[in-house]
């Protein structure tokens, strides 16, 4: 039995509409645009006795069927807040409405809106698959629960503890993030790693006010000056990270890794091309895959300080985030780059350095998990004949780490976003054709773990009898 969907688009992309309209952005929304946003996706899983619950800052929504009595019970994550739109002169459309259009260079039929693919369009087709199973069938073949978060994109920092704090009314067997991203259009993939996170702000202050630059230049030292060498020294010249101390715990590359990398098809021509840029730049000896998927890196995402007039500013500032691989570990990084900022100070200036709360170590699941095994099946019968690729999210989904120590589950990520959607990004996009793909995906998937015995490592023999 399989279930039968719509016979084309036009409902699910006005629904989807609808929810992309509320401009949802945790950064700076207000309490009624998240609250609206919450009871939107709330009303679509009505069947699951929905609430919308405090949690310090934006409400989370969370509900649970639990109608197969011995079947595995599946929390289902996403969320329901947005980046902000960033320039809307860089936008297309207006960003909160929903426009289908026509790529020129594909021929696909694709819908721009901001969320559209990050997170409201990958969390809206797992929601519509549940309520046809119970349309059609009358049930589900698995129990699930859910949890749908308005805080992800500033780093969930309220999440922590409420989930730790109703870790019984979350309980599962695995978890499954509607977050996430598949690697491209032309293979389908699961991830199987995701890249930690650390940031900080590094703030050089030199004299008490903005000084005339005339009057005294030369004669102190120039806080912008200061911070672009402290920032500068973070990587050697030919893009190595040159903070001692920063690479500690990270297991070496073993040659079956890489060559597994390599193995992947991966034009780095048509990847620079697509991002107009005259070369590629990174740690030197590695392809630009495998620096993505195995390398740490520190980035500098701001910079502020003085401006277009003839002045030496008394402060300037960067934003700096530090995206991690497994075997590090958020303080001792943390404390590296203390230590480095502060043995590079520029003499006549003061640093500060602030650690953001929230940092989070990588996270991996094998590849051998029941959950993952289930997934590559569903995978493999809606894209028959492509071989299903094994990816690393090379950004952060602070959840995963939080849901293994808090509730004892691994989190798989089974998202029908693409990477290249322009997430976070002015003109945010996502493909039609994935709505449907992905609920059949997420039908399959559902009876898969519906008939094993067990979602946890013990039922790893289970899940493989089941494929």
């Amino acid at each position: 039995m399989t279930l039968a969907f719509e016979p084309d688009d036009r409902r699910y992309l006005a629904e989807l509409a609808e929810y992309v309209a509320i401009p949802s952005v945790s950064r700076d929304a207000d309490a009624d645009a998240m609250r609206r946003a919450a009871e939107w996706i709330a009303s679509r899983i009505d069947f699951a006795d929905p609430q919308i619950v405090e949690t310090g800052g934006h409400p989370a929504v969370v509900g649970s069927w639990l109608g197969a009595p011995g079947a595995p019970t599946v929390l289902i994550y996403g969320h329901y807040d947005v980046q902000p739109t960033g320039s809307l002169d860089e936008w297309i459309t207006p960003p909160f409405d929903l426009t289908p259009y026509v790529d020129e260079a594909t021929g696909e039929e694709r819908v721009r809106g901001r969320g559209a693919a990050d997170d409201k369009g990958p969390v809206y087709l797992v929601v519509e698959t549940c309520r046809q199973f119970l349309a059609q069938e009358g049930a589900l073949p698995c129990n699930l629960r859910f949890l749908f978060e308005g805080e992800e994109e500033i780093g969930s920092p309220n999440l922590g503890s409420y989930v730790r704090t109703h870790a019984a009314d979350l309980s599962a067997d695995l978890v499954v993030s509607a977050d996430g991203a598949q690697w491209r259009t032309d293979e389908p993939s699961l991830s199987i790693a995701s890249k930690g996170l650390l940031a900080l702000d590094i703030t050089v202050t030199g004299a008490n006010r903005d000084l005339h630059s005339g009057r005294y230049g030369g004669t102190v030292a120039n806080p912008t000056h200061a911070l672009a060498a402290l920032l500068a020294s973070l990587h050697d010249e030919e893009g190595r990270i040159a903070v001692d101390g920063f690479g500690d715990g990270i297991p070496a590359l073993t040659p079956q890794r890489l060559a597994e990398i390599d193995a992947v098809a991966f034009d780095e021509e048509a990847y620079r091309a697509d991002l107009d840029v005259p070369a590629l730049h990174g740690e030197p000896g590695m392809s630009t895959l495998a620096r993505l998927w195995t390398q740490p890196t520190i980035e500098v995402n701001g910079i502020a300080g003085g401006g277009a007039y003839s002045v030496i500013p008394h402060v300037a500032s960067a934003h700096v985030t530090c995206r991690l691989v497994p075997g590090q570990r958020p303080e001792t990084v943390a404390r590296a780059l203390d230590a480095h900022i502060r043995a590079h100070a520029m003499p006549g200036v003061r640093v500060e350095v602030r650690f953001e709360d929230g940092a989070v170590p990588a996270y991996t699941i094998d590849p051998g998990h029941p959950g993952i095994q289930i997934a590559r099946d569903a995978l493999e019968q809606v894209y028959p004949g492509e071989e299903v690729l094994l990816a690393v999210i090379a950004g952060t989904l602070p959840a995963t780490v939080l849901f293994e120590e808090a509730l004892g589950a691994k989190t798989m990520f089974f998202s029908f976003a693409v990477a290249d959607e322009w997430h976070h990004a002015p003109n945010e996009f996502f493909r039609v054709r994935r709505l449907r793909e992905g609920m059949r995906a997420w039908e399959i998937l559902l009876r898969g773990f519906g008939a094993t015995e067990g979602l946890g490592d013990r039922g790893l023999a289970a899940a493989g009898a089941v494929r």
